[in-house]
Protein backbone atom coordinates (compact mmCIF):
# COMPACT_ATOMS: atom_id res chain seq x y z
CA UNK A 1 0.00 0.00 0.00
CA UNK A 2 2.92 2.33 0.60
CA UNK A 3 3.82 2.24 -3.11
CA UNK A 4 0.28 3.35 -3.89
CA UNK A 5 0.58 6.43 -1.67
CA UNK A 6 4.03 7.27 -2.99
CA UNK A 7 2.95 7.05 -6.62
CA UNK A 8 -0.23 9.03 -5.88
CA UNK A 9 1.82 11.77 -4.29
CA UNK A 10 4.26 12.11 -7.14
CA UNK A 11 1.97 11.37 -10.10
CA UNK A 12 1.26 15.09 -10.73
CA UNK A 13 5.00 15.78 -10.77
CA UNK A 14 5.58 12.93 -13.23
CA UNK A 15 2.90 14.24 -15.57
CA UNK A 16 4.33 17.74 -15.32
CA UNK A 17 7.84 16.47 -15.99
CA UNK A 18 6.77 14.83 -19.24
CA UNK A 19 6.16 18.23 -20.81
CA UNK A 20 9.22 20.07 -19.50
CA UNK A 21 11.39 19.55 -22.56
CA UNK A 22 10.91 19.55 -26.31
CA UNK A 23 12.61 17.31 -28.84
CA UNK A 24 15.41 18.48 -31.09
CA UNK A 25 13.82 19.81 -34.29
CA UNK A 26 16.96 20.47 -36.35
CA UNK A 27 19.07 23.55 -37.04
CA UNK A 28 17.64 26.39 -39.12
CA UNK A 29 20.10 27.58 -41.79
CA UNK A 30 19.94 31.30 -42.45
CA UNK A 31 21.36 31.30 -45.98
CA UNK A 32 20.60 29.80 -49.35
CA UNK A 33 23.04 27.04 -50.18
CA UNK A 34 22.31 27.48 -53.89
CA UNK A 35 24.12 30.81 -53.73
CA UNK A 36 27.29 28.92 -52.89
CA UNK A 37 27.31 26.53 -55.83
CA UNK A 38 27.43 27.21 -59.56
CA UNK A 39 24.21 26.18 -61.32
CA UNK A 40 25.42 26.31 -64.93
CA UNK A 41 26.92 22.83 -65.22
CA UNK A 42 25.13 19.64 -66.15
CA UNK A 43 23.76 17.60 -63.26
CA UNK A 44 25.40 14.21 -62.80
CA UNK A 45 24.58 11.38 -60.37
CA UNK A 46 28.12 11.59 -58.99
CA UNK A 47 26.90 11.96 -55.41
CA UNK A 48 24.94 8.69 -55.73
CA UNK A 49 27.89 6.64 -56.99
CA UNK A 50 29.70 4.15 -54.83
CA UNK A 51 33.46 4.35 -54.88
CA UNK A 52 33.61 1.18 -56.99
CA UNK A 53 31.54 2.85 -59.70
CA UNK A 54 33.72 5.97 -59.77
CA UNK A 55 37.15 4.37 -59.34
CA UNK A 56 36.94 1.55 -61.87
CA UNK A 57 40.66 0.79 -62.10
CA UNK A 58 41.14 -2.72 -60.69
CA UNK A 59 44.55 -1.87 -59.20
CA UNK A 60 43.12 1.13 -57.35
CA UNK A 61 40.17 -0.91 -56.11
CA UNK A 62 42.54 -3.46 -54.57
CA UNK A 63 44.41 -0.63 -52.81
CA UNK A 64 41.16 0.78 -51.42
CA UNK A 65 39.97 -2.62 -50.19
CA UNK A 66 43.29 -3.10 -48.39
CA UNK A 67 42.98 0.34 -46.82
CA UNK A 68 39.44 -0.32 -45.62
CA UNK A 69 40.59 -3.55 -44.00
CA UNK A 70 43.85 -2.37 -42.42
CA UNK A 71 44.00 1.41 -42.03
CA UNK A 72 44.62 2.43 -38.42
CA UNK A 73 42.44 5.57 -38.40
CA UNK A 74 39.43 3.72 -39.80
CA UNK A 75 39.79 0.88 -37.33
CA UNK A 76 39.99 3.38 -34.44
CA UNK A 77 36.87 5.13 -35.75
CA UNK A 78 35.05 1.77 -35.76
CA UNK A 79 36.09 1.20 -32.14
CA UNK A 80 34.66 4.64 -31.30
CA UNK A 81 31.36 3.46 -32.78
CA UNK A 82 31.46 0.38 -30.56
CA UNK A 83 32.13 2.57 -27.52
CA UNK A 84 29.16 4.80 -28.35
CA UNK A 85 26.99 1.73 -28.93
CA UNK A 86 27.90 0.42 -25.47
CA UNK A 87 27.03 3.81 -23.91
CA UNK A 88 23.69 3.81 -25.73
CA UNK A 89 22.96 0.29 -24.49
CA UNK A 90 23.66 1.40 -20.91
CA UNK A 91 21.44 4.49 -21.26
CA UNK A 92 18.55 2.34 -22.46
CA UNK A 93 18.87 0.01 -19.48
CA UNK A 94 18.93 2.96 -17.09
CA UNK A 95 15.10 2.98 -17.17
CA UNK A 96 15.03 -0.45 -15.51
CA UNK A 97 15.46 -1.04 -11.79
CA UNK A 98 18.79 -2.27 -10.50
CA UNK A 99 18.65 -5.57 -8.61
CA UNK A 100 21.27 -7.02 -6.30
CA UNK A 101 21.63 -9.90 -3.87
CA UNK A 102 22.64 -8.97 -0.33
CA UNK A 103 23.89 -11.22 2.46
CA UNK A 104 24.62 -10.07 6.03
CA UNK A 105 25.94 -11.91 9.05
CA UNK A 106 26.68 -10.91 12.64
CA UNK A 107 28.14 -12.66 15.61
CA UNK A 108 28.11 -11.67 19.24
CA UNK A 109 29.23 -12.84 22.65
CA UNK A 110 25.89 -12.47 24.45
CA UNK A 111 23.67 -13.01 21.41
CA UNK A 112 23.31 -15.85 19.00
CA UNK A 113 24.85 -15.65 15.59
CA UNK A 114 22.41 -14.55 12.87
CA UNK A 115 22.54 -14.08 9.14
CA UNK A 116 20.16 -12.80 6.46
CA UNK A 117 20.04 -13.13 2.70
CA UNK A 118 17.75 -11.78 -0.01
CA UNK A 119 17.45 -9.63 -3.14
CA UNK A 120 17.08 -5.84 -3.15
CA UNK A 121 16.01 -3.46 -5.90
CA UNK A 122 16.31 0.25 -6.56
CA UNK A 123 14.50 2.22 -9.25
CA UNK A 124 14.85 5.90 -10.05
CA UNK A 125 11.59 7.22 -11.52
CA UNK A 126 12.33 9.49 -14.46
CA UNK A 127 9.96 12.27 -13.38
CA UNK A 128 11.70 15.22 -15.02
CA UNK A 129 13.15 13.52 -18.08
CA UNK A 130 16.79 13.24 -17.05
CA UNK A 131 17.09 9.64 -18.21
CA UNK A 132 15.12 10.31 -21.39
CA UNK A 133 17.44 13.15 -22.32
CA UNK A 134 20.53 11.12 -21.43
CA UNK A 135 19.23 8.38 -23.71
CA UNK A 136 18.50 10.86 -26.52
CA UNK A 137 21.98 12.33 -26.13
CA UNK A 138 23.53 8.85 -26.21
CA UNK A 139 21.63 8.08 -29.42
CA UNK A 140 22.92 11.29 -30.98
CA UNK A 141 26.47 10.41 -29.90
CA UNK A 142 26.14 6.94 -31.39
CA UNK A 143 24.93 8.25 -34.75
CA UNK A 144 27.60 10.97 -34.65
CA UNK A 145 30.31 8.35 -34.13
CA UNK A 146 28.91 6.36 -37.05
CA UNK A 147 28.92 9.49 -39.20
CA UNK A 148 32.49 10.18 -38.10
CA UNK A 149 33.47 6.63 -39.07
CA UNK A 150 31.96 7.15 -42.50
CA UNK A 151 33.74 10.50 -42.83
CA UNK A 152 37.04 8.77 -42.02
CA UNK A 153 36.21 6.10 -44.59
CA UNK A 154 35.42 8.73 -47.23
CA UNK A 155 38.65 10.58 -46.46
CA UNK A 156 40.62 7.32 -46.58
CA UNK A 157 39.20 6.35 -49.97
CA UNK A 158 39.92 9.82 -51.34
CA UNK A 159 43.47 9.76 -49.93
CA UNK A 160 44.21 6.32 -51.37
CA UNK A 161 42.82 7.39 -54.77
CA UNK A 162 44.78 10.62 -54.69
CA UNK A 163 47.98 8.72 -53.83
CA UNK A 164 47.31 6.26 -56.64
CA UNK A 165 46.89 8.99 -59.24
CA UNK A 166 49.89 10.89 -57.87
CA UNK A 167 52.01 7.84 -58.58
CA UNK A 168 50.51 7.53 -62.06
CA UNK A 169 51.38 11.18 -62.67
CA UNK A 170 54.95 10.67 -61.47
CA UNK A 171 55.27 7.51 -63.59
CA UNK A 172 54.12 9.41 -66.66
CA UNK A 173 56.45 12.33 -65.97
CA UNK A 174 59.34 9.89 -65.51
CA UNK A 175 58.52 8.20 -68.83
CA UNK A 176 58.44 11.59 -70.59
CA UNK A 177 61.78 12.60 -69.04
CA UNK A 178 63.42 9.29 -70.02
CA UNK A 179 62.10 9.67 -73.56
CA UNK A 180 63.44 13.20 -73.65
CA UNK A 181 66.86 11.95 -72.54
CA UNK A 182 66.99 9.73 -75.61
CA UNK A 183 66.07 12.69 -77.79
CA UNK A 184 68.87 14.74 -76.24
CA UNK A 185 71.31 11.90 -76.93
CA UNK A 186 70.26 12.03 -80.57
CA UNK A 187 70.62 15.82 -80.61
CA UNK A 188 74.13 15.57 -79.18
CA UNK A 189 75.16 13.04 -81.85
CA UNK A 190 73.80 15.30 -84.59
CA UNK A 191 75.55 18.37 -83.19
CA UNK A 192 78.83 16.47 -82.93
CA UNK A 193 78.50 15.44 -86.57
CA UNK A 194 77.73 19.04 -87.55
CA UNK A 195 80.71 20.21 -85.54
CA UNK A 196 83.01 17.84 -87.44
CA UNK A 197 81.57 19.20 -90.68
CA UNK A 198 82.33 22.71 -89.51
CA UNK A 199 78.68 23.79 -89.41
CA UNK A 200 78.52 24.39 -85.64
CA UNK A 201 80.88 24.75 -82.71
CA UNK A 202 81.76 23.18 -79.37
CA UNK A 203 79.46 25.60 -77.51
CA UNK A 204 76.42 24.04 -79.16
CA UNK A 205 77.52 20.55 -78.10
CA UNK A 206 78.20 21.66 -74.52
CA UNK A 207 74.83 23.42 -74.32
CA UNK A 208 73.05 20.29 -75.48
CA UNK A 209 74.93 18.19 -72.93
CA UNK A 210 74.04 20.68 -70.17
CA UNK A 211 70.35 20.44 -71.12
CA UNK A 212 70.57 16.67 -71.08
CA UNK A 213 72.09 16.70 -67.56
CA UNK A 214 69.27 18.99 -66.42
CA UNK A 215 66.68 16.46 -67.61
CA UNK A 216 68.68 13.62 -66.05
CA UNK A 217 68.71 15.48 -62.74
CA UNK A 218 64.92 15.89 -62.97
CA UNK A 219 64.64 12.15 -63.66
CA UNK A 220 66.54 11.30 -60.48
CA UNK A 221 64.23 13.61 -58.50
CA UNK A 222 61.15 11.93 -59.97
CA UNK A 223 62.44 8.47 -59.02
CA UNK A 224 63.00 9.68 -55.46
CA UNK A 225 59.49 11.15 -55.30
CA UNK A 226 58.03 7.86 -56.51
CA UNK A 227 59.84 5.95 -53.74
CA UNK A 228 58.62 8.44 -51.12
CA UNK A 229 55.04 8.25 -52.38
CA UNK A 230 55.10 4.46 -52.42
CA UNK A 231 56.34 4.39 -48.83
CA UNK A 232 53.56 6.80 -47.80
CA UNK A 233 50.97 4.51 -49.42
CA UNK A 234 52.36 1.44 -47.68
CA UNK A 235 52.12 3.26 -44.34
CA UNK A 236 48.57 4.37 -45.15
CA UNK A 237 47.56 0.79 -45.97
CA UNK A 238 49.46 -0.55 -42.93
CA UNK A 239 51.19 -3.07 -45.19
CA UNK A 240 54.94 -2.45 -45.65
CA UNK A 241 55.36 -5.44 -47.96
CA UNK A 242 52.48 -4.76 -50.36
CA UNK A 243 53.27 -4.72 -54.08
CA UNK A 244 51.92 -1.45 -55.45
CA UNK A 245 50.93 -2.67 -58.88
CA UNK A 246 49.34 0.08 -60.97
CA UNK A 247 48.22 0.97 -64.46
CA UNK A 248 48.84 4.19 -66.43
CA UNK A 249 47.38 7.68 -66.33
CA UNK A 250 46.21 7.48 -69.94
CA UNK A 251 43.88 4.54 -69.24
CA UNK A 252 41.85 6.33 -66.55
CA UNK A 253 38.24 7.17 -67.30
CA UNK A 254 35.87 9.51 -65.44
CA UNK A 255 32.45 11.13 -66.07
CA UNK A 256 32.42 13.97 -68.59
CA UNK A 257 29.87 15.95 -66.55
CA UNK A 258 29.83 16.89 -62.91
CA UNK A 259 27.14 17.76 -60.38
CA UNK A 260 25.76 21.27 -59.90
CA UNK A 261 22.79 22.91 -58.22
CA UNK A 262 23.39 20.76 -55.13
CA UNK A 263 20.38 20.86 -52.79
CA UNK A 264 20.89 21.46 -49.11
CA UNK A 265 19.75 17.94 -48.24
CA UNK A 266 22.71 16.40 -50.08
CA UNK A 267 25.26 18.51 -48.23
CA UNK A 268 23.45 17.81 -44.95
CA UNK A 269 24.05 14.09 -45.55
CA UNK A 270 27.80 14.56 -45.85
CA UNK A 271 29.33 12.48 -43.03
CA UNK A 272 31.20 15.37 -41.43
CA UNK A 273 28.21 17.71 -41.72
CA UNK A 274 25.93 15.01 -40.36
CA UNK A 275 28.33 14.41 -37.46
CA UNK A 276 28.39 18.14 -36.69
CA UNK A 277 24.58 18.28 -36.56
CA UNK A 278 24.44 15.20 -34.34
CA UNK A 279 26.93 16.85 -31.99
CA UNK A 280 24.58 19.82 -31.94
CA UNK A 281 21.67 17.49 -31.17
CA UNK A 282 23.57 15.94 -28.25
CA UNK A 283 24.38 19.42 -26.94
CA UNK A 284 20.65 20.22 -27.06
CA UNK A 285 19.83 17.22 -24.86
CA UNK A 286 22.74 18.03 -22.55
CA UNK A 287 20.96 21.30 -21.76
CA UNK A 288 17.85 19.32 -20.83
CA UNK A 289 19.91 17.06 -18.58
CA UNK A 290 21.45 20.10 -16.89
CA UNK A 291 18.00 21.59 -16.34
CA UNK A 292 16.72 18.35 -14.86
CA UNK A 293 19.33 18.63 -12.10
CA UNK A 294 17.31 21.53 -10.62
CA UNK A 295 14.29 19.26 -9.98
CA UNK A 296 13.73 16.53 -7.39
CA UNK A 297 14.59 12.90 -8.02
CA UNK A 298 12.40 10.04 -6.83
CA UNK A 299 13.96 6.68 -6.00
CA UNK A 300 11.92 3.60 -5.07
CA UNK A 301 13.81 0.83 -3.31
CA UNK A 302 12.96 -2.35 -1.49
CA UNK A 303 14.33 -5.67 -0.40
CA UNK A 304 13.02 -9.14 0.27
CA UNK A 305 14.70 -11.98 2.17
CA UNK A 306 14.89 -13.96 5.31
CA UNK A 307 17.04 -14.26 8.41
CA UNK A 308 18.06 -17.26 10.44
CA UNK A 309 19.95 -18.04 13.63
CA UNK A 310 23.18 -19.92 13.74
CA UNK A 311 22.63 -23.62 13.13
CA UNK A 312 19.21 -23.10 11.54
CA UNK A 313 18.83 -24.18 7.94
CA UNK A 314 17.99 -21.57 5.39
CA UNK A 315 15.02 -23.71 4.42
CA UNK A 316 13.63 -23.05 7.89
CA UNK A 317 14.14 -19.32 8.41
CA UNK A 318 13.37 -17.54 11.64
CA UNK A 319 11.72 -14.56 9.97
CA UNK A 320 11.08 -13.06 6.54
CA UNK A 321 12.20 -9.53 5.72
CA UNK A 322 10.31 -7.31 3.30
CA UNK A 323 10.25 -3.54 3.05
CA UNK A 324 9.82 -0.78 0.47
CA UNK A 325 11.08 2.78 0.62
CA UNK A 326 10.37 5.80 -1.52
CA UNK A 327 12.80 8.70 -1.23
CA UNK A 328 12.59 12.15 -2.76
CA UNK A 329 15.64 14.40 -2.90
CA UNK A 330 15.72 17.95 -4.20
CA UNK A 331 18.72 20.26 -4.56
CA UNK A 332 18.67 23.26 -2.22
CA UNK A 333 22.22 24.53 -2.18
CA UNK A 334 24.85 22.95 -4.40
CA UNK A 335 27.46 25.72 -4.37
CA UNK A 336 26.36 26.91 -7.79
CA UNK A 337 27.35 23.69 -9.56
CA UNK A 338 23.96 23.11 -11.21
CA UNK A 339 23.82 26.67 -12.51
CA UNK A 340 27.37 26.37 -13.81
CA UNK A 341 26.58 23.09 -15.57
CA UNK A 342 23.57 24.67 -17.25
CA UNK A 343 25.60 27.68 -18.40
CA UNK A 344 28.31 25.37 -19.74
CA UNK A 345 25.73 23.23 -21.54
CA UNK A 346 24.17 26.28 -23.18
CA UNK A 347 27.60 27.57 -24.24
CA UNK A 348 28.49 24.15 -25.68
CA UNK A 349 25.23 24.19 -27.62
CA UNK A 350 26.03 27.59 -29.14
CA UNK A 351 29.52 26.37 -30.04
CA UNK A 352 28.08 23.24 -31.67
CA UNK A 353 25.57 25.39 -33.57
CA UNK A 354 28.33 27.60 -34.95
CA UNK A 355 30.43 24.56 -35.84
CA UNK A 356 27.52 23.00 -37.73
CA UNK A 357 26.75 26.13 -39.73
CA UNK A 358 30.43 26.65 -40.53
CA UNK A 359 30.77 23.02 -41.60
CA UNK A 360 27.78 23.38 -43.93
CA UNK A 361 29.17 26.58 -45.49
CA UNK A 362 32.60 24.97 -45.88
CA UNK A 363 30.97 22.01 -47.62
CA UNK A 364 29.31 24.31 -50.14
CA UNK A 365 32.55 26.19 -50.75
CA UNK A 366 34.46 22.92 -51.17
CA UNK A 367 31.99 21.71 -53.80
CA UNK A 368 32.21 25.02 -55.62
CA UNK A 369 36.03 24.99 -55.56
CA UNK A 370 36.15 21.41 -56.84
CA UNK A 371 33.80 22.25 -59.71
CA UNK A 372 35.88 25.28 -60.63
CA UNK A 373 39.10 23.26 -60.50
CA UNK A 374 37.61 20.52 -62.66
CA UNK A 375 36.34 22.96 -65.30
CA UNK A 376 39.64 24.86 -65.35
CA UNK A 377 41.69 21.66 -65.70
CA UNK A 378 39.56 20.47 -68.63
CA UNK A 379 40.00 23.78 -70.42
CA UNK A 380 43.74 23.74 -69.80
CA UNK A 381 44.00 20.20 -71.17
CA UNK A 382 42.45 21.30 -74.45
CA UNK A 383 45.06 24.03 -74.78
CA UNK A 384 47.86 21.67 -73.69
CA UNK A 385 47.05 19.19 -76.45
CA UNK A 386 47.07 21.95 -79.08
CA UNK A 387 50.35 23.33 -77.77
CA UNK A 388 52.03 19.90 -77.79
CA UNK A 389 50.98 19.29 -81.39
CA UNK A 390 52.44 22.66 -82.39
CA UNK A 391 55.67 22.11 -80.48
CA UNK A 392 56.20 18.62 -81.89
CA UNK A 393 55.96 20.14 -85.33
CA UNK A 394 58.40 22.88 -84.33
CA UNK A 395 60.92 20.34 -82.99
CA UNK A 396 60.68 18.24 -86.16
CA UNK A 397 61.09 21.25 -88.47
CA UNK A 398 63.99 22.80 -86.58
CA UNK A 399 65.84 19.49 -86.65
CA UNK A 400 65.44 19.26 -90.41
CA UNK A 401 66.51 22.85 -90.84
CA UNK A 402 69.54 22.35 -88.60
CA UNK A 403 70.68 19.38 -90.68
CA UNK A 404 70.03 20.94 -94.07
CA UNK A 405 70.56 24.67 -93.54
CA UNK A 406 72.26 27.18 -91.30
CA UNK A 407 69.51 27.28 -88.65
CA UNK A 408 70.92 28.19 -85.24
CA UNK A 409 71.20 25.23 -82.85
CA UNK A 410 69.56 27.34 -80.12
CA UNK A 411 66.24 27.08 -81.96
CA UNK A 412 66.40 23.29 -81.74
CA UNK A 413 67.32 23.33 -78.05
CA UNK A 414 64.59 25.85 -77.25
CA UNK A 415 61.92 23.92 -79.15
CA UNK A 416 62.95 20.65 -77.46
CA UNK A 417 62.88 22.23 -74.00
CA UNK A 418 59.47 23.82 -74.55
CA UNK A 419 58.06 20.50 -75.75
CA UNK A 420 59.26 18.77 -72.56
CA UNK A 421 57.69 21.47 -70.41
CA UNK A 422 54.41 21.27 -72.31
CA UNK A 423 54.22 17.46 -71.97
CA UNK A 424 54.91 17.64 -68.23
CA UNK A 425 52.28 20.40 -67.88
CA UNK A 426 49.72 18.24 -69.65
CA UNK A 427 50.34 15.43 -67.17
CA UNK A 428 49.97 17.88 -64.26
CA UNK A 429 46.70 19.25 -65.66
CA UNK A 430 45.34 15.73 -66.17
CA UNK A 431 46.19 14.97 -62.55
CA UNK A 432 44.49 18.22 -61.45
CA UNK A 433 41.35 17.15 -63.33
CA UNK A 434 41.30 13.76 -61.60
CA UNK A 435 42.08 15.33 -58.24
CA UNK A 436 39.10 17.69 -58.68
CA UNK A 437 36.85 14.68 -59.30
CA UNK A 438 38.14 13.03 -56.11
CA UNK A 439 37.63 16.23 -54.12
CA UNK A 440 34.12 16.69 -55.49
CA UNK A 441 33.21 13.11 -54.68
CA UNK A 442 34.43 13.54 -51.10
CA UNK A 443 32.70 16.93 -50.84
CA UNK A 444 29.38 15.32 -51.72
CA UNK A 445 29.76 12.67 -49.03
CA UNK A 446 31.01 9.84 -51.22
CA UNK A 447 32.63 6.66 -50.04
CA UNK A 448 29.57 4.46 -49.63
CA UNK A 449 29.71 0.86 -50.70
Amino acid sequence: MRFKYILSAFLPLMLTGCGLYSKYEGQTVSYDIHELIDNDSTISPLCDMSWRELFTDSCLQSWIVTGLERNTDLRKAQLKVEEAEASLYASRLAFLPSVSLNADANAGVNTSDRFSIGPSASWEIDIFGKQRNLKAGAEASFHASEAYRRAVQTSLIATVANSFYTLLMLDEQLAISERTLKNWDENIRVLQALKRAGRTNEAAVLQARANRMKVENSTLTLRHQIVEQENAVRALLLNPGISLRRSSLKTQDFPDTMVSGVPLAILSNRPDVRAAELDLQKAFYDINVARAAFYPSLVLSGNLGWSASSGTAISNPVSFIANAIGSLSAPLFNRGQNKSRLRIARAEYEIASLDFQQKLIDAGMEVNDALSSWQTAKERLILDKKQIVALKGAVHNTRLLMRNSTTNYLEVLTAQQRLLEAELTEVNDRFDEIQAVITLYRSLGGGAE
